[in-house]
């Protein structure tokens, strides 16, 4: 299998961490949940242990995948999409709302398999590409010098010839010499370039949208349309360097290694999942038991055909998630429940844990805040109390309105903030200290009228 699980930690990559390193990870972005990342590094571990297997044994062994349970703003996505960028994995989210039951309007539940793919595509190019930059670099060179020093034509005489390719070779090597010092790169050069296609529309559907090997089909058919353009060396030269690098990758190559790549280490998170559960109304369903039914076999386990090759689902990670306020588990259709053995569920955030969210993750909201006013020469500084307060208001306005989590926080730190955002430019280097009391004066008469926080806050 390629290995696209690099790190800037040699000792360690991303494919050796312990569960209990991954849970440290997890702790620098997400607050609190510790159950829900505790299961989902147990996950990434046995895949890594699936690959010490002989290979008899290593197909047998299935993902245990993953259901999420908890209200919306807790870390449920979160969790998943750090953890997909923590190991490199191929990863994509989808909501079970967008899908339907094959024959009703909507997107077949076997699109998500084709959209890991083509993410899984994009890491393998990368990873390709980056091992071909040097030779493309080296060709882009040549290239060029062909522009700017055109080979002279033969003459009849064997000595004119002679001395004639003698002096374009030196003059080649003296503008090579200039080419890579970037005393050229203001030089004019004219260079065919390729042209790229209007998307070609079917019933208001893009074609890059569409399932199966329809759009390749049109990339064969649309012939492709090139224009000769006046371009810089310096401008030149990146457009060289795309067409050179795409000359050097083998597409069969990389096809095939992320095909491999998705069956895998693939992880799709199916959100909202509680939303396929049939209700009491029968007009209201339309095809959510439908749904249940399709994604069954993708889950345990099937054969998808897509644009690259066929991809088998036995090993994708699935983590589904759903807040389950108007269902329960139990109502999922027995076979998809079975499908997801390890449920986890994700508790309210508490005071104590809007504090933690304010302040503790690598990237807080604080603390990005005070980088932004950075920008306008402005200090921003929040007290200890202003921590406090903050996480106070996000609470009891989850608690009396609808509760969004973490989310709230994002819409409470913009209204706290907004006249400064809007005076930052004129301010001139100031220091802004934001305490208790600068909260309570921004925000408290929002927090107080129930209207008001229902709709502003």
């Amino acid at each position: 299998m390629l290995n696209l699980l690099g790190s800037s930690d040699k000792s360690n990559p991303p494919a050796e961490r312990t569960p209990r390193q991954v849970v440290d990870e997890l702790d620098r972005y997400i607050v609190g949940q510790a159950d829900a990342k505790r299961a989902v590094a147990v996950a990434i571990r046995n895949r890594w242990r699936r690959q010490q297997l002989p290979d008899e044994m290593r197909s047998e062994v299935a993902p245990k995948n993953i259901l999420m349970i908890g209200p919306t703003g807790v870390g449920k996505t979160e969790i998943a999409r750090r953890l997909a960028k923590l190991t490199g994995a191929p990863f994509i989210k989808v909501e079970a709302t967008k899908y339907t039951e094959v024959g009703y309007y909507g997107r077949d539940v076997e699109s998500m398999v084709r959209e890991l793919v083509e993410n899984a595509i994009g890491l393998v190019r990368e990873k390709e590409r980056k091992s071909v930059e040097a030779e493309a670099r080296q060709r882009v060179n040549d290239r060029l010098l062909d522009l700017l020093v055109p080979q002279p034509l033969s003459f009849n005489s064997d000595d004119t010839e002679s001395d004639s390719m003698d002096q374009y070779e030196r003059t080649r090597e003296k503008m090579r010499a200039m080419l890579m010092t970037g005393e050229l790169d203001q030089r004019h050069v004219e260079l065919t370039v390729e042209q790229k296609a209007t998307p070609v529309m079917l019933g208001g559907i893009g074609v890059e949208h569409m399932d199966m090997d329809i759009q390749g089909m049109f990339e064969k058919i649309i012939p492709k349309q090139t224009a000769s353009r006046d371009l810089t060396v310096a401008e030149a030269r990146d457009v060289l360097f795309e067409q050179e690098c795409e000359a050097l990758l083998d597409p069969e190559k990389i096809n095939a290694a992320a095909i491999d790549l998705a069956g895998n280490l693939g992880i799709i998170f199916v959100d909202e999942l509680d939303k396929v559960v049939a209700s009491d109304s029968k007009n209201a369903d339309v095809s959510r038991q439908g749904v249940q039914r399709d994604l069954l076999p993708i889950v345990e386990g099937t054969t998808i055909q897509t644009r690259y090759g066929y991809v088998t689902t036995d090993h994708i990670l699935f983590i589904a998630a759903g807040a389950f306020h108007r269902s329960k588990p139990s109502e999922l259709m027995p076979e998809l429940q079975g499908r997801f053995p390890i449920r986890v569920e994700l508790t309210d955030l508490v005071k104590e844990d809007f504090m933690r969210i304010l302040t503790e993750p690598k990237s807080s909201l604080t603390k990005q805040y005070v980088a932004l006013m950075e920008t306008e020469d402005v200090q921003l500084e929040f007290t200890d109390d202003a921590i406090e307060a903050l996480a106070v208001y996000a609470f009891e306005v989850n608690q009396s309105t609808q509760n969004i989590g973490a989310r709230r926080l994002y819409t409470i730190m913009e209204r706290l903030l907004e006249e400064l955002s809007f005076e930052a430019p004129e301010k001139k280097t100031a220091k802004v200290v934001v305490d208790a009391a600068y909260v309570a004066d921004r925000l408290q008469a929002l927090a107080e009228d129930e209207d008001l926080s229902k709709f502003i806050l």
